[in-house]
């Protein structure tokens, strides 16, 4: 007889999974975990694992830091008798790479999702940055299901901003701007861009008259560099509108660029919880549960 799901919490993981495991009213733990002098891992699951379905929460950004744990701590599951392994993992690496842009490049997002399918029976993420592949079972060979954090971000910016206008920073923004606008009708645009050559480009905000009272809140998938939010920000400064608030589902930035999106006049910086942050303010634990429900009970 299958056991009740037990949720284990990789390192940097424990908040997100305690919040899981009160939405889910599923008891959770952490993966004991350091690295022996040479660099190798050494891991231990001190629950009794025979006949429970294992949920690994385990978002993957500095993923090579954090691969090896995920496969070792999957494949330890196994061994301590869960009948399946799940994988929640918000921020879900290696979608980059979708086709060769030069001869001889490894297309790691394949290899990748050939490392997890083989090692997990489903997995949970949140918004993966599909460009050239339509869904995940293109390259993945496991049971998936992608969560939206538009609801999560709308309801944040319900509370938050008065009289929003939604703005994506580039053309590839635009369905997540029109998931979070739509809950709402709240007006929205996209930066249309032109290039002049290899180092000059411009960004054109369309019909702007009928949002220029109010609150520019750019929303983007990753949060990296911010190079692209900095553009942005000032052409909407250059156009008169006011300094933008800034909503990134998956904070990947350093310190530079926090100090580069202030300096370009961004009055605040908000994130999900999809990864850990000083400024994971919007938490997707309720929108994950659902999705956790269904696959581990599968």
């Amino acid at each position: 007889m299958r056991r009740a799901g037990r949720l284990i919490a990789l390192p940097g993981n424990e908040d997100l999974a305690a919040r899981l495991g009160k939405g889910l009213n599923l008891p959770w733990e952490a993966l004991v975990y350091r690295r022996f002098p040479d660099g190798e891992s050494y891991l231990r699951i001190d629950s009794d694992l025979h006949g429970t379905s294992a949920i690994l929460v385990a978002t993957l950004n500095d993923p090579d830091a954090r691969i090896p744990a995920v496969l070792f701590a999957a494949d330890l599951a196994r061994d301590l008798g869960a009948t399946r392994v799940g994988l929640v993992c918000p921020y879900l690496c290696y979608m980059r790479q979708d086709q060769r842009f030069r001869p001889g490049e490894a297309l790691t997002s394949r290899s990748f999702a050939r490392w997890l399918s083989g090692h997990f029976d489903w997995m949970v993420t949140v918004d993966p940055h599909l460009h050239r592949y339509a869904t995940l079972d293109e390259i993945y060979d496991l049971e998936s299901s992608v969560v939206s954090a538009a609801p999560a971000i709308a309801a944040w910016i319900e509370a938050h901003v008065e009289a929003p206008v939604l703005i994506g920073p580039d053309a590839e923004s635009e369905q997540w701007i029109r998931a979070v606008a739509g809950t709402h009708g709240w007006p929205w645009r996209v930066f249309s861009k032109t290039r002049h050559g290899d180092r000059e480009v411009s960004m054109v905000l369309p019909d702007l008259e009928p949002i220029s009272g109010r609150q520019p809140v750019v929303v983007d998938d990753i949060i990296s560099s911010g190079s692209t939010i900095v553009q942005a920000a000032r052409h909407l400064n250059e156009a008169g509108l006011a300094a933008p608030i800034v909503i990134g589902v998956h904070g990947l930035h350093d310190d530079q660029a926090r100090d580069r999106l202030r300096q370009a006049g961004v009055v605040r910086l908000v994130c999900t919880n999809s990864v850990p942050t000083s400024e994971s303010e919007i938490d997707l634990s309720d929108l994950l549960s659902s999705s956790i429900r269904r696959l581990a009970g599968g």
